[in-house]
């Protein structure tokens, strides 16, 4: 067996735990809670290990406040020589719990081969594996060349902004040579990239009157319901003519997407508290939120033009006619090439630990290579880590010990070719 093998599989116990305390930290999102727990409790791991930690807050970043601080935990140990730098980068946050657990979502409950729990998956299981690779590297080539950094970061699930994107724009990664996100894309497949993103709000506008003579209104809703039939009848069948040439997963996701986010229209909600009746009106406002996914093909502005002109065709069907379009996110897409150093080095650990050829896929979602793409400009960026992506905020979520083990040795052998020269080649303690 070889040392890195070796090291990491002596250290199984150690991995369950880790991961299992990382579970065991809900940090919610939103609002954005324990933020600094989990970032205290990983610079308590890792600092007594010769790490340089730093907790950074994104203080002014979206969602950032005295209650809810975004922290985020950079850590990076110096090697004995110049050399490359290697990050992992993972993020702590995790989704609202849901309904249909039948375990406790933060009780990181392990049954047989899995640890149950939220964010399990959806990447503490990720996160941990990473930690686990390094440490062990670290454990056998305490002089290496370069450096290597591990980042915990925070608001993936909410786009980004109090994580990876405030470290971007403050130069976390301009020194930076090769990333690895440990997101779940399964252990034998290193993800390359994303699909690009549009959310747009559209709302229709009415006149209020009285419910009993909707006839000296004119109802904001029924407008929207014109939009939303135009929809069905010409702009997704559209989408259904385009088809990439990227390796998206699921297969569903090689077309591109249009998903219908929320619509609000007529009174606001009183919430459960409220027990009267609603006042007889007929709606002036409607709103939707639409979360358009576009492919590398497609052109951001022609995406925006088919549904400007899907509104516009809606205007001059309907008297009185009135929307407003607001953008409030995009992304464009993001892929790394196939034969980037991060790549092939990754690929071949595949290929050593598994006994198979890596696959290649892109993620149908976006995540923090975005912002180290677009913010960092650092295109050597790939998404590879334990897990199985459809178990991602669903109830019962679970990682594999397995598949961490098998994973962290993944990168620990990346680690090895990019800063050593390939591990047979150097000389580990004994």
């Amino acid at each position: 067996m070889d040392p890195l093998r070796l090291e990491i599989e002596n250290r199984r116990d150690d991995l369950i735990r880790l991961t299992q305390d990382l579970i065991r930290i809900p940090t919610l999102n939103p609002p954005g809670r324990h933020y600094r727990d989990i970032c205290e409790y990983l610079r308590a791991r890792l600092a007594p290990q010769g790490w340089d930690c730093a907790l950074v807050r994104a203080k002014g970043s979206p969602g950032d406040s005295e209650a809810f601080p975004r922290w985020n935990l950079v850590a990076r140990h110096h090697g004995a020589t110049p050399g490359a730098c290697v990050h992992f980068n993972s993020h702590h946050d995790v989704v609202e719990v849901g309904h249909g657990w039948t375990r406790d979502p933060f009780g990181a409950e392990i049954d047989g081969d899995r640890i149950y729990g939220r964010g399990a998956c959806d990447m503490k299981g990720g996160l941990a594996a990473s930690i686990i690779a390094a440490e062990a590297f670290v454990a056998l080539y305490p002089d290496h060349p370069g450096q290597i950094e591990i980042s915990a970061t925070a608001d993936e699930e909410t786009g980004g902004y109090g994580g990876v994107a405030w470290l971007a724009e403050h130069g976390a990664f301009a020194h930076v040579d090769h990333v690895i996100i440990p997101e779940p894309l399964h252990k034998d497949r290193i993800c390359l990239g994303h699909r690009g993103v549009w959310w747009a709000e559209i709302e229709t506008h009415g006149r209020i009157a009285h419910g009993s003579m909707p006839f000296l209104g004119d109802s904001a809703i029924r407008h929207m319901g014109a939009v939303l039939e135009e929809m069905e009848r010409s702009l997704f069948p559209l989408l259904l003519t385009k088809r990439t040439e990227m390796p998206v997963i699921p297969e569903g996701a090689r077309i591109p997407t249009l998903n219908i986010n929320a619509i609000h229209g007529g009174e606001p909600d009183l919430g459960p508290d409220f027990t009267g009746l609603p006042a007889p009106c007929v709606p002036d406002r409607c709103r939707i939120v639409i979360d358009r996914r576009f492919l590398i093909e497609e052109d951001l502005s022609e995406v925006k033009r088919e549904v400007t002109a899907l509104l516009d065709k809606v205007r001059a069907q309907r008297p009185d006619f009135r929307y407003e379009i607001r953008d409030l996110f995009e992304v464009i897409p993001s892929m790394t090439d196939r034969e980037a150093p991060v790549v092939r080095s990754t690929a071949a650990a595949i290929q050593r630990v598994l006994g198979r050829e890596a696959g290649y896929v892109v993620s149908p979602g976006t995540y923090d290579q975005k912002h180290i793409d677009r913010i960092g400009k650092l295109r050597n960026c790939i998404a590879y880590g334990p897990g199985v992506l459809d178990l991602a905020h669903q109830p019962d979520e679970w990682i594999g010990v397995q598949d961490m083990l098998d994973s962290a040795r993944v990168m620990a052998l990346v680690l090895a070719d990019i800063l050593m020269g390939d591990s047979p080649g150097a000389t580990p303690v004994a």
